[in-house]
């Protein structure tokens, strides 16, 4: 299966993204999603996330078997778990050394640097049960969550794919409900990140890539109506935002909007933000698919690329850059703007760089166990 550097390009930008998003001096911050669309880089995240998982489950059942790609997503799951594990601990020991050398941030809760120096076991096993989801770190633990599920859903959804649907706009429907009900050390209870409100967005990238060819093929006679009404969708959702930045002088646009949506909820994610997402997906993939390809292939592009195929640790290298970038914009204090977009350039190369490294030299053991893998295919085929 050719790479879809596309693909790639976006979940690079949804790293840098998420790392800029969380420094709330930064510069850069001034220009990414939130400031122009309802949705955010957490969205795009996922939504990719997900598609991944429909693109490589089809690809491996089709080649290996059903219980290998369980087996595969299984493994994922784990290695996602680990990984928020593995970049909770890292984040509260880089937060604790910055407060000694008195370099305050408010990326993340300081607290974590207090219960990791204070009880590093009571710190990593209320992180391991999900008792704790550090910010930042937190959208993994739903990630977590998803992965492990679509081990049962997507044999489920290649059977029944409206069924699945169905049964997935009903929990996403009674998602807050459902998530007050897990115990947490949050005073209301359940993840941050509500999982049975943002499975909705997730099994839909999933079936997206399960059934991308088919629905592409369905909806080509429609695609200049859906263009239309993605790009409708796309526009109302910025108007939200928007006109909340206008304020006052837009307050009938905002009532009137208002009238329409409801309220917007992004930790169970509302209606509006999922629209507005899947709207953006389908402009991407349709009628911008060449000039999205063409920035893809830029260098800019590549660099995003190699970021986006950083995986796991491209994720923990950007919380991580998030925290020491936010406590470099912060002292000295009332730092001029080119030098806190210095520090926001800087993260990004360094993520750029980190990524890169991995790519090269990192997960060994992936590639042995790749290659014993097609080993193995090859000795099948022989």
């Amino acid at each position: 299966m050719s790479r879809l550097i596309t693909l790639d390009m976006l979940r690079g930008y949804a790293l840098v993204s998420i790392m800029v998003n969380h420094m709330p001096i930064s510069v850069m911050r001034g220009v990414t999603l939130p400031n122009f669309s309802i949705f955010d880089a957490s969205e795009l995240f996922v939504l990719l996330s997900g598609f991944l998982v429909g693109l490589v489950w089809r690809g491996m059942e089709a080649r290996d078997g059903r219980a290998a790609a369980q087996r595969r997503f299984a493994r994922r799951a784990f290695e996602v778990w680990r990984a928020m594990l593995i970049g909770a601990v890292l984040m509260a020991a880089l937060s604790a050394a910055l407060l000694a050398l008195d370099r305050p941030h408010t990326a993340i809760w300081n607290q974590y640097a207090r219960w990791i120096m204070e009880n590093p076991l009571g710190y990593v096993g209320t992180v391991a049960t999900f008792w704790v989801q550090p910010n930042i770190i937190d959208v993994l633990a739903v990630y977590v969550i998803l992965i492990a599920a679509a081990v049962v859903v997507v044999p489920l959804m290649l059977r029944w794919p409206l069924l699945v649907a169905a049964a997935s706009v009903l929990l996403w429907w009674h998602g807050p409900q459902l998530n007050a009900l897990i115990p947490n050390h949050r005073s209301q209870g359940g993840f941050l990140f509500n999982p049975f409100g943002w499975q909705m967005l997730f099994f839909t990238g999933t079936a997206l890539g399960l059934y991308r060819q088919r629905l592409i093929q369905a909806l080509w006679p429609w695609r200049h109506l859906v263009t239309v009404l993605a790009l409708g969708m796309f526009v109302f959702g910025s108007a939200i935002v928007i006109g909340a930045r206008i304020g006052e002088p837009a307050l009938p646009l905002r009532e009137a909007l208002k009238s329409v949506y409801g309220t917007i909820d992004k930790w169970s994610l509302d209606g509006t933000r999922y629209l507005a997402i899947v709207a953006a997906a389908w402009l991407v993939a349709v009628p911008l698919a060449r000039p999205a390809e063409a920035l893809a292939a830029s260098r800019l592009g590549v660099a995003l690329q190699q970021i986006g195929r950083g995986g796991l640790f491209a994720f923990v290298a950007c919380v991580l850059l998030s925290v020491l970038g936010d406590a470099f914009q912060m002292t000295p204090a009332g730092q001029p703007a080119w030098r806190r977009l210095a520090v926001d350039l800087w993260a990004c190369l360094a993520l750029w760089w980190a990524s890169a490294l991995w790519l090269e030299h990192g997960a060994p053991w992936q590639r042995r166990r790749k290659q014993r893998r097609d080993a193995k295919r090859g000795q099948a085929r022989a």
